[in-house]
């Protein structure tokens, strides 16, 4: 993540993967949480999926922690929303629309992005812990 001229934070993209892959920081997977959850949730209600460019990491552990609560609040509010009918129809994210891939199984790869990406900042954060203070 690095500031932008206008003070927002811009995260660093590539639109292909480097190798090697460069370790991300918890800023990095916090902002990439954010960006997904978002775009998960605009097509679970049925809205025109944010752009990448269109989310923006809110900087401060307290304004991200506050961001993500709000994305959890707003998804378990889309899940509430759903019926039996919903989740058998075809998904349209992270897979557009491929017939195999149900709104059930977005729904399960939410979960597991979310555990991976949990288990990525706790591991970052045990890193840091290790590292000297100067």
């Amino acid at each position: 993540m690095r500031p932008a001229a206008d003070g927002t934070w811009v995260p660093d993209w590539a639109e292909t993967e480097p190798d090697p892959v460069p370790v991300p920081t918890i800023a990095w997977v916090s902002w990439h949480i954010g960006w997904w959850w978002s775009v998960a949730t605009d097509h679970l209600r049925g809205r025109p999926p944010r752009e990448r460019t269109d989310v923006t990491w809110p900087g401060d552990g307290q304004a991200t922690v506050a961001w993500l609560r709000d994305l959890r609040t707003e998804w378990l509010a889309a899940l509430d929303r759903l019926d039996d009918t919903d989740l058998d129809a075809t998904a349209p994210f992270p897979w557009p629309n491929d017939p195999q891939y149900t709104v059930a199984h977005m729904i399960g790869w939410v979960n597991a992005e979310l555990m991976k990406n949990a288990a990525e900042i706790g591991q970052l954060r045990l890193l840091r812990a290790q590292q000297p203070k100067h």
